[in-house]
């Protein structure tokens, strides 16, 4: 009879421990929609990964200061925003980096205002 009630607290902490990993890693869906996007439909990841020497790693934008990730050459015009990243400055710098800060190295553009939501909701995900 012990040997079965062990085992039947064990079975339930496995339970119970499956159940709460499940919930802390159970993800936003319009941040899952946005790594998706970031990494395949719009092809972000390609230049921005975490060790790239091309493009800054987005590790940590969200509230981070504009331009200042060491080592980088970053236009003159996004040197001069001044300011941190917000989710405002992110939506209008991916729908049009050039009008943003013209001269700035990122050319690509996500137009839709949807679209652009989930790959800030990607990028707050980011540590």
């Amino acid at each position: 009879m012990k040997a079965r009630g062990r085992a039947l607290a064990a079975a339930i902490l496995i339970t119970a421990a499956a159940s709460i990993a499940q919930a802390q890693t159970a993800a936003d869906p319009m941040a899952d929609a946005g790594g998706a996007a970031f990494q395949n439909e719009l092809g972000c990841g390609s230049c921005h990964f975490k060790d790239s020497t091309f493009a800054p790693p987005l590790e940590g934008i969200v509230g981070r200061k504009i331009a200042a990730v060491p080592g980088f050459l970053y236009s003159a015009a996004l040197k001069a925003k001044g300011g941190a990243w917000t989710d405002a400055r992110l939506d209008a710098f991916l729908a049009s980096p050039q009008d943003f800060a013209p001269g700035s190295g990122m050319d690509a553009r996500v137009e839709d205002p949807a679209k652009r939501r989930q790959v800030i909701a990607y990028l707050k995900t980011l540590k």
